[in-house]
């Protein structure tokens, strides 16, 4: 499997292993460091560049009446390399609603796409691709990260401790090439995020974000996907919102935190200096960085539609992606029920600020491990209760719907509603028992509960 640095792949072992964990990393860290002393031994795993392969035959996406809004990211570990049996019932989980369905070009499940200059490898990312065109994906392709040749490092190497190293200025023409090359390999992918999380962009000197070269990078690939076709739709600048707890000097602020404003500064940049986009799009997390969630993680999840309110009035009302959210902090010890009620409210927060896309970062493992938050049991293929609740909001609530004013006689009820149905969350670790719509509901703690409207 592919090896995929990045937050999203931490994990916290307890003690025994993490002092086994050590040892091993300390000895492995000894003979890195005598290998790496050998001049005549490059850094980076050998690539062994198979032959030209033909690009997959996949079906078109599905049709849909209304843009899905909601959607997931696959990362290391997906259904596309599960057994026979658990890849079909993954398919099925997904396929159920047509999805929105996200995929890196290196990363995340994709192995190094062009190892050498005009030499490629997308053995992986066809896989990756075919399972999500077998799974009714309206899909969508992340261009990042960047071949090593493209960054300072060795042709036919990857350095995978180097993923998330930016381009070297005088390769962006390169990257675009091969932004331009992924797009004509899947024709049937529309949807472009250039690049994440402003990843290698980050001025030291300056303590603040590159945005003028992340900019200059953007206008390449855009004009190189535009000329493969048109109707291709860019997007940018997927740039990290975070917020503090407490602070100053920031026009974006709330109950749930100041954002950094060097954030929106490069925002602001890209808005000012690209040179088209069909969307804008970010990733964030509800947590403050200095204090975790703030002051709890419900009344956190407002600064999804703060972010989201903001962005639409900069950018000249273009459509709002979030590439990435998240809720909990890595150290959270919550249950699958409380762990779904929270991304409930965070989903109800993005279709009542007007977000357009919502992509869920699927945190799927190894057969064998445990897994929160995952969209189905790794090794065995059984629904866990994201799935559903992604299924229900793609239903019911696709980008563009009408919402409907639906109040709860107890605020512990949150409630998202339109015209045929409804969605509330119990938001108390206690049973909650609330008027909704004019019905008494006895809620269980964290139950989220759907429930027809009178209509279909």
């Amino acid at each position: 499997m592919i090896p995929t640095n990045g937050r999203h792949q931490r994990r916290r072992p307890s003690w025994p292993v993490a002092l086994g964990a050590g040892c091993v990393a300390l000895v492995l860290l000894i003979g890195i460091a005598l290998l790496s002393a050998r001049p005549d031994r490059p850094r980076g795993q050998v690539m062994t560049i198979p032959p030209e392969q033909p690009a997959p035959v996949l079906r078109e996406p599905p049709a849909t009446a209304d843009w899905p809004r909601w959607g997931v990211t696959h990362t290391e570990f997906s259904g596309d390399a599960e057994a026979p049996e658990v890849s079909e019932a993954a398919a099925h989980t997904l396929s159920r609603v047509p999805l929105v369905q996200n995929q890196h070009i290196m990363g995340w499940g994709a192995g190094n796409p062009e190892p050498a200059p005009g030499r490629y490898d997308f053995r992986n990312l066809d896989r990756r691709i075919q399972f999500m065109a077998d799974s009714q994906a309206v899909p969508v392709i992340t261009l990042c990260c960047a071949p090593d040749w493209m960054k300072g490092g060795t042709e036919g190497r990857t350095d995978w401790s180097a993923l998330e190293t930016a381009p070297r200025r005088e390769n962006f023409d390169d990257f675009a090439k091969l932004a331009a090359t992924v797009a004509r390999r899947y024709p049937t992918v529309k949807h472009f995020m250039v690049w994440n999380e402003f990843k290698g962009f980050w001025s030291t000197a300056a303590n603040r974000w590159d945005a003028e070269a992340y900019t200059e990078l953007y206008n390449k690939v855009y004009t190189a996907l535009k000329d493969v076709n048109r109707d291709i739709k860019v997007g940018g600048p997927y740039i990290p919102i975070v917020s503090n707890s407490k602070g100053g000097g920031s026009e974006l602020q709330g109950a749930w935190g100041v954002v950094d404003q060097r954030d929106l500064d490069a925002v602001e940049y890209w808005i000012d200096h690209k040179k088209g986009a069909d969307f804008i799009v970010v990733d964030g997390a509800s947590m403050t960085k200095d204090a975790g969630l703030v002051p709890d993680e419900f009344t956190a999840l407002a600064k999804f539609g703060a972010v989201t309110t903001w962005l639409r009035e900069k950018s000249g009302n273009l459509p709002v992606w979030w590439a990435e959210w998240y809720v909990a902090p890595e150290s959270a010890d919550w249950t699958e029920e409380r762990r779904t009620a929270v991304q409930t409210v965070a989903m109800m927060e993005f279709a009542a600020g007007g977000a357009t896309t919502a992509l869920y970062w699927n945190p799927q493992r190894k057969a064998g491990q445990p897994c929160p938050g995952c969209l189905w049991r790794p090794g065995q293929g059984g629904e866990m209760p994201m799935a559903g609740v992604l299924s229900g909001f793609t239903r019911w609530f696709p980008a563009g719907v009408s919402l409907a004013k639906v109040t709860s006689s107890d605020p512990r009820v949150r409630v998202l509603a339109q015209e045929r149905q409804l969605v509330m969350v119990n938001t108390a670790s206690t049973p909650v028992t609330a008027t909704v719509d004019g019905r008494r509901f006895d809620l269980r703690p964290y139950e989220v509960r759907w429930s027809g409207r009178g209509g279909a």
